[in-house]
C-alpha cells in the first residue's frame, strides 16, 4: 500500500513540474520583444599612463631693459608684436655718444696719417724708430677709444636679442630708462617648454624622446603632443619626484606660457578587447555580460577585467572578437530571452576609444 502512494506522489509531482513548465514557456512566448542597444566587441587602444600637472614655459624668455641711464627719444614695436632678431626695439638719447664715435674716427685717421708719413723716414733713418713704436701705440689706443665710443651708441639702440613674440609695451618716449627698468617681455614660443613632476617609481618607465601627450583647460580636450627631452638629474627629497622637461611644437603661438596643462607620459601602448563599462554587470567578486547570438537570444557569459578608465574597461577572456554585447536595456531582459538588436544611437565605442584612449 505504501508503495503505490509513493507511486502516486511521485507521479503527481512530475505532472506539477510540467504544467509549470508549460506555463513559463507560455509567459516567455508571451512577453513582448524588448529592444536593446548592442557593440561589436572590437580592438580599440589600451594604454599605460603616467598623469601629471604642468606649467607651460617660453622657450627663450627674457625681460627687455637697458644696459645704461638715458631718456627714450624713440619707441619702434607695438603691444604683441612679432619681431624678428636684430629688429631695433627703443632708441635712447646718443648724441653725446654719436659725437664720441665721430671723434675717435678722426684721432685714429690722424694717427694713420702721420704713421703712413714717418713710415719711409724712419726707414733711412731720418726719423728715430721710437718715433714709430709712438705712433704706433697711439694708432692701437685710438681703435680701443673707437670700440669703446661704438658700443656706447650700440647701447642707446636696444635691439630684439632673438625672434618672438613682445609682451606689453611699459615705457613711452621721453621716459627716462635704468638697468633693470622693465620696458617690456620677449619670448619665444615656437617651442613650448613644459615642466612636470612624476613619482620615482616611474623613472625607469621615462625616456627621452618619449611621447607625451598633453591639454590645456583653454582649448578643451584638444591634445598637444610632445615628447621628453630631457630629465632633471635629482630627484626631490621632499616628494620623491623627478622634474621631466617636454617639448611642443607651438607654431601657431596658440599655446602661451604660465598655463597649466594636464599631461600624460605614455609608458606602453597596446590592442586590446575592450568594452564600455556600462556592459558589465557585477555580481559579487564576478563581472559577467549579456551577449547576444546570431538569432537575437541572450546568454549571460564571465568576464576577466584588466584596465579601467572613464567609462571603458578591458576585457581580458571571457568574450571574442565581433561578439555583440548589450550595452543599454540590461535590466530589461534575462538570460534566455529573445531580443531585437538595435544600433539606432550609432554607438561605436571603439571610436570613442580613439578620442579618449584606456590607460
Amino acid at each position: 500500500m505504501k508503495k503505490i502512494l509513493f507511486v502516486i506522489v511521485l507521479v503527481l509531482m512530475g505532472l506539477s513540474y510540467q504544467l509549470m513548465n508549460k506555463k513559463e514557456v507560455v509567459q516567455a512566448k508571451s512577453r513582448p520583444l524588448v529592444n536593446v542597444v548592442v557593440a561589436k566587441v572590437g580592438l580599440g587602444p589600451i594604454r599605460e599612463e603616467v598623469e601629471a600637472l604642468g606649467t607651460t614655459q617660453a622657450n627663450e624668455s627674457i625681460i627687455v631693459t637697458s644696459k645704461v641711464s638715458d631718456v627714450i627719444t624713440k619707441v619702434d614695436f607695438n603691444d604683441g608684436d612679432k619681431v624678428q632678431k636684430g629688429q631695433l626695439l627703443v632708441q635712447l638719447h646718443d648724441r653725446g655718444q654719436a659725437a664720441q664715435v665721430t671723434i675717435a674716427k678722426v684721432q685714429l685717421h690722424d694717427h694713420k696719417r702721420e704713421f703712413d708719413r714717418i713710415r719711409e723716414l724712419v726707414t733711412s733713418q731720418t726719423v728715430a724708430g721710437s718715433e714709430r713704436d709712438r705712433l704706433q701705440t697711439a694708432i692701437d689706443t685710438a681703435n680701443a677709444q673707437l670700440l669703446e665710443a661704438e658700443a656706447a651708441l650700440a647701447d642707446r639702440r636696444i635691439k630684439a636679442p632673438f625672434s618672438g613674440v613682445l609682451g606689453l609695451r611699459q615705457v613711452s618716449v621721453g621716459a627716462l630708462v635704468s638697468p633693470g627698468d622693465e620696458i617690456t617681455t620677449l619670448d619665444d614660443i615656437s617651442i613650448i617648454k613644459l615642466d612636470f613632476s612624476v613619482p620615482e617609481r616611474f623613472l625607469q618607465a621615462i625616456k627621452i624622446g618619449q611621447k607625451v601627450e598633453a591639454k590645456a583647460m583653454a582649448y578643451g580636450d584638444e591634445p598637444f603632443i610632445g615628447e621628453v627631452t630631457s630629465i632633471d638629474s635629482r630627484v626631490n627629497p621632499s616628494t620623491r619626484a623627478v622634474i621631466v622637461r617636454t617639448d611642443i611644437p607651438n607654431k601657431d603661438g596658440r599655446l602661451l606660457p604660465g598655463m597649466l596643462m594636464k599631461v600624460k607620459l605614455i609608458k606602453t601602448s597596446r590592442d586590446a578587447l575592450i568594452l564600455p563599462e556600462s556592459a558589465i554587470i557585477p555580481v559579487q567578486d564576478r563581472h559577467y555580460v549579456y551577449v547576444v547570438d546570431s538569432e537575437g537570444i541572450v546568454s549571460r557569459q564571465l568576464v576577466e577585467l584588466g584596465i579601467r578608465k572613464r567609462g571603458w574597461v578591458e576585457i581580458v577572456s571571457g568574450i571574442k572578437l565581433d561578439q555583440q554585447v548589450i550595452v543599454r536595456g540590461i535590466l530589461k531582459v534575462r538570460p534566455g530571452d529573445k531580443v531585437v538588436v538595435s544600433f539606432s544611437e550609432n554607438f561605436s565605442f571603439l571610436e570613442q576609444a580613439k578620442v579618449e584612449p584606456i590607460a
